[in-house]
């Protein structure tokens, strides 16, 4: 399924947060862990990444360091700030509130309805 690029745009902040609420990590593994948590649906280029990541940096809700892979390249890892952790907070519950309209104007027998648990 293709989806919407307001969609997807709308979604990447909270979905980079999220990876990195989990330890820091690089940008083609960022890549690679978006792809495989939404089964391959969600493919980013590099070209969409790095400008978030960038934006998120100065916003201060991520940070970066240089460092080196396990075969000695050179890699910028990037981590979740306070303010990130804060953020995604907000955007989660954001999302839960969308998703929680959607389900509650949805006709029944249309779509299953899950609810959505709260953290």
């Amino acid at each position: 399924m293709q989806l919407p690029k307001d969609l997807v745009a709308a979604s990447a902040t909270p979905l980079i947060l999220g990876v990195l609420s989990g330890g820091e990590d690089y940008g083609y593994s960022l890549l690679r862990r978006i792809a495989g948590a939404s089964t391959g649906q969600l493919e980013w280029s590099e070209g969409m990444l790095y400008p978030l990541l960038h934006r998120l940096e100065g916003q201060g809700l991520i940070s970066s360091r240089w460092g080196s892979s396990p075969e000695g390249r050179r890699r910028k890892y990037y981590a979740i700030t306070p303010a990130g952790l804060s953020e995604l907070d907000g955007r989660l519950r954001q999302w839960r509130v969308i998703t929680e309209t959607l389900e509650g104007l949805v006709a029944p027998g249309r779509a299953p309805r899950h609810a959505v648990p709260e953290t």
